[in-house]
């Protein structure tokens, strides 16, 4: 139990005392652009509602959750694929390294002409910044794993299915961890840009609505709910990780303490 409140503490000082610093630099505020702490918490409490959150963070996450998970199918499954083939990796590496380089929002204008300005469009531009972590990760994590364990496989006649389920995604799977990680900061950059495009609802939207009409609080109201779900995503993401790769956490912790 100690742990835990060690733990936490560890992870809470930091925000707490930026917090409390921000809260009494600000309490005097008479900047119209950096208004006090406590008006911002004030229009928090206001602004965002029950049904606030259900018109516009909901739609919000949902194309986050969609756009993610397509990132994650299509990144996996192709870096498998370049993974274990040489020469599909020689023959895809330059085009990966082009696609890469070019910033996803600068992708927004093209992919509203083609896709339009629904929820397809905002979901193609999650998908389309998120799969590169994702992709590149998992091609390194496959050319990682143990040749000893691949060699010791391929003698058992473990093939197929059974080696890219007991084999494979296993070995890799601490790598394609961290593209998704990667990719989970990236997709929350996306989807708040994605719906300052042609948008009719969303977190991103709101915070563009209330920045044209100069209400200044519910804009830092909507800036702190984007962090705080930063912030919640990236914990569960953690929770989940350390229950699918318990065995790999489980063997850095005994390393450690060796």
């Amino acid at each position: 139990m100690t742990g835990v409140l060690r733990r936490l503490a560890l992870v809470l000082g930091l925000p707490v005392v930026l917090f409390t610093v921000w809260l009494v630099a600000s309490n005097d505020s008479e900047n119209f652009y950096a208004p006090p702490l406590r008006q911002i918490l004030q229009a928090f409490a206001d602004t965002w509602t029950i049904d606030r959150l259900r018109a516009d963070v909901l739609p919000s996450l949902l194309r986050l959750a969609v756009g993610y998970a397509l990132a994650a199918l299509i990144g996996i499954a192709a870096g498998v694929a370049i993974g274990i083939s040489p020469r599909l990796r020689s023959a895809a590496e330059p085009v990966l390294e082009f696609f890469r380089a070019v910033p996803p929002p600068v992708l927004v204008p093209v992919i509203m002409l083609f896709a339009g300005i629904g929820n397809s469009m905002k979901v193609i531009v999650i998908v389309s910044g998120c799969v590169w972590p994702i992709l590149l990760n998992t091609v390194e994590g496959i050319r990682a794993v143990d040749e000893v364990l691949s060699d010791t496989a391929r003698a058992y006649g473990i093939t197929g299915f059974a080696r890219l389920r007991r084999l494979l995604l296993p070995g890799a799977g601490p790598q394609i961890a961290v593209g998704l990680r990667q990719a989970l900061s990236i997709a929350i950059i996306l989807m708040v840009i994605s719906e300052m495009f042609a948008a009719s609802n969303g977190l991103g939207f709101t915070i563009v609505q209330f920045q044209r009409s100069f209400a200044i609080p519910e804009m830092w109201s909507g800036i702190i709910l984007l962090g705080l779900i930063g912030f919640g995503l990236s914990v569960l993401f953690q929770l989940a990780e350390r229950r699918a790769l318990a065995w790999y956490h489980g063997l850095r912790d005994v390393q450690r303490k060796s």
